[in-house]
């Protein structure tokens, strides 16, 4: 116990430090390196010849924030490098760690070299942290580490974590794309009926005669948004924090919109296509691993990104443990099209379907690649119409008062 609270108090006094100081040849020399103090860096900087003249806390403005996916995926590339380049494990979390940006990255993978000193292996190191590291990850690297294999399977961690956040950025930049230009066109309507219209509608008082119906009606929306204007705002604001409440939380909901996107149209195919290629990147992934392949289907549903999925493949794996083979059970789910199936069921009589997957996996990231590109050139006009309607509308209401003032006189 003595032991662990000292390894604790350890790891929260380590700290990143940028030095300068001069070599044996007198050369200007700087770096960055991680020790508990000042004390200790000139201490390592002695050790390999180096005179300190300068040692400062490294501080990184605007890199706050906790690990996210893309930090994870760096991380698992730069070391599963440093292990091919014959670097020890400890010496290339301290490397990585010392060379991160983000602080608590840092933190991260100084605990996670901590435990390795104690004598935790990594696997067992990684699973401390499952916001980081999930099963699938965990599960891989404890394969590498058993089958005395680490520097090939943290490659194939490497590569799988960089395919899964190129699909998820691309289906990401799918959906932002259309929701960012709506929310830009609310925006400036809102500000048109707050602060342009009532303009207008001054001018339109000194007419002395009655305006169009279409007209009065823009009024009237501009009058109803300035007086009750903070109500929609907090009845809007009050309606986003309750569907994000709910959907963390209520498994039901979320498998409702998960269902209900991919039947949307343009965006469906996008969800579905992308959902097809983490399952099977991951399918491809674990089995080339060793993984049985039971076992795999279980990590596999976690991945896939979209509950629906999640539990077509539980429902695969439950077929699989009874004696089904896998080209049957994915029949059976009806979520998968028939080219899908035909190359699982030809990986599964040749015994190559970590190879087959692999290849489903590239058609369809790279299908979802071209769906992307094609949705975004299909949704400009589109975009440009719609915000032609509502502000060409409101701009029309305007003026067609005074083009009927014209045509009387």
């Amino acid at each position: 116990m003595a032991q662990a609270s000292t390894a604790i108090r350890s790891i929260k006094r380590d700290l990143p430090f940028n030095w300068e100081g001069r070599d044996r040849k007198g050369q200007k020399v700087k770096g960055r390196t991680v020790a508990q103090d000042e004390q200790a860096v000139r201490g390592e900087l002695r050790r390999q010849g180096i005179a300190a003249t300068k040692i400062r806390k490294h501080s990184s403005s605007g890199a706050g924030g906790k690990p996210n996916a893309g930090d994870i995926s760096i991380f698992s590339r730069q070391l599963a490098t440093m292990l091919g380049a014959g670097i020890p494990l400890v010496q290339a979390f301290e490397i990585i760690g010392a060379g991160h940006d983000k602080p608590s990255m840092q933190r991260l993978l100084m605990e996670i070299k901590a435990d390795i000193e104690g004598g935790t292996s990594l696997h067992e190191a990684l699973a401390k942290h499952p916001l980081y590291f999930d099963d699938l990850y965990v599960n891989l690297t404890e394969a590498g580490e058993q089958a005395g294999a680490l520097e090939s399977l943290l490659d194939k961690i490497a590569t799988y974590k960089e395919k899964t956040e190129a699909i998820k950025k691309k289906v990401k930049k799918a959906l932002f794309y259309p929701a960012a230009v709506l929310v830009v066109a609310l925006i400036v309507t809102t500000v048109l009926l707050i602060f342009v219209i009532p303009q207008f509608e001054t001018l339109f008082k000194g007419f002395g005669a009655d305006l169009p119906a279409f007209t009065q009606m823009v009024i009237n929306l501009s009058k109803f948004v300035q007086h009750q204007g903070v109500f929609i705002l907090m009845v809007l604001g009050a309606g986003g924090y309750a569907f994000a409440y709910f959907y963390k939380r209520s498994r039901k909901m979320r498998e409702f919109l998960d269902r209900a996107m991919l039947k949307f149209p343009i965006v469906g195919p996008i969800l579905n296509k992308s959902a097809i290629a983490r399952f099977a990147r991951t399918l491809s992934t674990m089995f080339s691993a060793g993984v049985p392949l039971v076992e795999a289907l279980e990590s596999v549903s976690g991945a896939t990104g979209n509950i629906v999925y999640e539990n077509a493949v539980m429902q695969m794996r439950d077929e699989v443990a009874t004696g089904q083979r896998l080209q049957r059970a994915m029949e059976n789910t009806g979520m998968f099209p028939n080219m899908v199936i035909q190359m699982i069921a030809v990986g599964e009589e040749s015994g190559s379907l970590d190879t087959m997957s692999g290849k489903v996996a590239t058609f369809y990231e790279e299908d979802v690649d071209n769906a992307v590109d094609g949705m975004s050139s299909l949704l400009e006009p589109l975009i440009m119409a719609i915000l032609g309607v509502l502000v060409g509308g409101l701009v029309i209401a305007m003026y067609l008062p005074i083009f009927k003032l014209g045509s009387v006189v």
